[in-house]
């Protein structure tokens, strides 16, 4: 080799090492940037009230294991939520408010969050977080709507809005069918005690770096099922037996959630941990409500104001009551910041980083405003069952309609009430006649706000006969379409010219169907094993099914049926 190679090496070496050690101390500083990274644990119960916690009075209910997890916590004493659970969960999941999601509602196609949308999930997971949802979605039961397709690398959950809901209406909270990382399987013991358990498995598996935990029990939502041993206690004090098993199952809720505390304990992590524990909007039912007025599905305080609890040792001191204003907007960006991570600034995000009220006890920003709409339907409706809040005042557009379907409100003249929240918390006095001037402001906001959100909401479609879910199961009641109480189809999309195999979940006594395809009769040929092959072109489109027969649609077999489709060439 000559001379001057010899030395061209050797004058290069101390670089390459220098190349070496910065690359070395590169790696070094990313891996302790991702050790240091709070976990996040967030628990959401289905249909508890804020008034169903010793610790917000309540006479009868005991929740010590909650009650002092709050008390080391920061409490957010008016944290607001939808007035049912689906929009409630894309909210909490996006940062968005739930119609730029597509969702409006809880079922009947009005449940599909869009799979373009960006969860916590897949922001989590691009900053190398385990992540693991256990219990309710209630987004999409198809891809790409699924958790597994929405950022989540760990899933056990169950179907559609609850367990006994179609698709699976014969299931049971007692040994429950539910789907494990995408595969239906049967499990022993009751639904809430397995959710936690896979929870704190996972927490187990993976405390050793940095993971996310979303655990959305289906309790204490309906059927009413709980072990006897649970409600017996409050018969025995009276109480009416509906409340009695609701009450049961929040025992039981408390006694999970404090073995999950436990096991953050006994790995280690309880400093490092952000853990939340809330609810998704009010009572499923009239029991004791903190004084506050009406329940789920209603945009009265009781229906959208909820418990929420907040710790992270090593993040903000605990044992503090805010009295501020945050929502399930909030949620991502906060959670986001906590874990070192950025915005995709190419998308509206509605929520803001609650990171430095929790931290220096920022100054309240009086002049946020929240908007909380949801109503049976499809699509947005203006003024339909609409609560717009600021730091004082509430307005109410055409309150107690969320259920009413094809509602038409009167542009001009929408049934109106105020209330002075910082006065009046129980909304007892109606204050338009006195505070016009309030009234046209807030509405003017509403208007604004819905100008915007509704002109993007656009529900989600199912992927028809990709092979990534095989076989892909289309639930009636859950995700078609529903105009006057009937079922209009499934909004699908086909990503190239596909050919299916459809069948019928025949449960439910649904022997003979006609199916369309926008509009045209579906072309299709018998298989042997009876289903129906057929060619779809790519693109959007909407299928129907329709009962040969005529008999009427709103029946319960039609309702709940399942249509089974197979890619024939994946």
């Amino acid at each position: 080799m000559p001379t001057e190679n010899l030395t061209r090496f050797t004058l290069s070496l101390p670089t390459l090492l220098g190349v070496t050690i910065l690359l070395a101390s590169a790696s070094q500083i990313l891996a302790a940037e991702k050790s240091t990274r709070p976990n996040i644990v967030l628990v959401m119960t289905d249909d508890q009230g804020i008034g169903d916690l010793s610790c917000h009075g309540n006479p009868i209910l005991q929740t010590p294991a909650i009650d002092s997890f709050s008390n080391a916590s920061t409490a957010i004493e008016r944290f607001y939520v939808s007035p049912v659970c689906a929009p409630t969960r894309a909210s909490l999941m996006t940062g968005r408010y739930a119609y730029r999601t597509g969702v409006v509602h809880t079922s009947r196609g009005g449940a599909l969050m869009r799979g373009d949308e960006k969860t916590l999930a897949e922001y989590l997971s691009e900053l190398g977080y385990q992540t693991g949802i256990f219990g309710k979605w209630h987004l999409g039961d198809n891809f790409p709507m699924r958790p597994q397709d929405q950022g989540f690398s760990r899933t056990l959950v169950h179907k559609s809005g609850g367990i006994s809901q179609s698709p699976d209406p014969d299931n049971s909270y007692f040994d429950p069918t539910l789907y494990d990382d995408g595969h239906r399987v049967q499990k022993r013991g009751y639904c809430t005690d397995l959710f936690f358990d896979a929870a704190i498995d996972f927490i187990r598996d993976h405390h050793q770096q940095p993971f996310f935990v979303y655990l959305p029990t289906n309790t204490p939502h309906t059927p009413l099922q709980v072990d006897q041993s649970y409600a017996q206690p409050f018969m025995d004090q009276g109480v009416d037996d509906a409340t009695a098993k609701i009450y049961g199952m929040i025992v039981n809720i408390d006694e999970n959630f404090g073995r999950l505390l436990t096991a953050l304990k006994e790995e280690s992590v309880v400093d490092n941990t952000i853990v939340i524990f809330m609810t998704d909007n009010g009572a499923n039912g009239k029991r004791f409500n903190a004084g506050f007025r009406d329940h789920k599905a209603s945009i009265y305080e009781g229906g959208i104001r909820v418990p929420f609890f907040i710790r992270w040792p090593n993040g903000f001191p605990g044992g503090r009551k805010l009295d501020a204003m945050a929502a399930h907007i909030d949620l991502l960006p906060t959670l986001l910041a906590a874990a070192g991570g950025e915005l995709d600034s190419k998308r509206t995000t509605d929520g803001r980083s609650l990171l430095p009220l929790l931290t220096t006890r920022t100054k309240i920003d009086h002049s946020r405003t929240f908007f909380l709409q949801c109503h049976r339907g499809n699509l947005p409706v203006r003024y339909h069952h609409a609560a717009i809040i600021d730091q004082q005042y509430k307005l109410l557009l055409y309150p107690g309609t969320f259920g009413k379907w094809g509602f038409e409100p009167s542009i001009t003249q929408p049934t109106v009430e105020l209330y002075d929240l910082l006065d009046d918390p129980g909304e007892k006095m109606n204050l338009v006649a006195t505070k016009p001037g309030v009234v046209t402001q807030l509405r003017k906001r509403y208007d604004q706000w819905f100008d915007d959100v509704a002109a993007k909401c656009h529900p989600g479609r199912i992927a028809l006969g990709h092979p990534a879910e095989t076989p892909q199961v289309l639930s009636c009641y859950q995700d078609s379409q529903w105009q006057d109480n009937a079922p209009r189809g499934w909004l699908v999309t086909v990503d190239r010219d596909r050919t299916v195999d459809i069948s019928v979940d025949d449960r439910f006594g649904i022997q003979s169907l006609t199916l369309t395809y926008n509009g045209e009769p579906l072309p299709a040929e018998p298989t042997p094993d009876s289903k129906l092959r057929v060619r779809l072109k790519a693109g959007d489109g909407v299928l129907h099914a329709i009962r040969t027969n005529s008999e009427q649609v709103q029946d319960r077999n039609l309702r709940y049926f399942n249509l089974l489709i197979s890619p024939v060439d994946p």
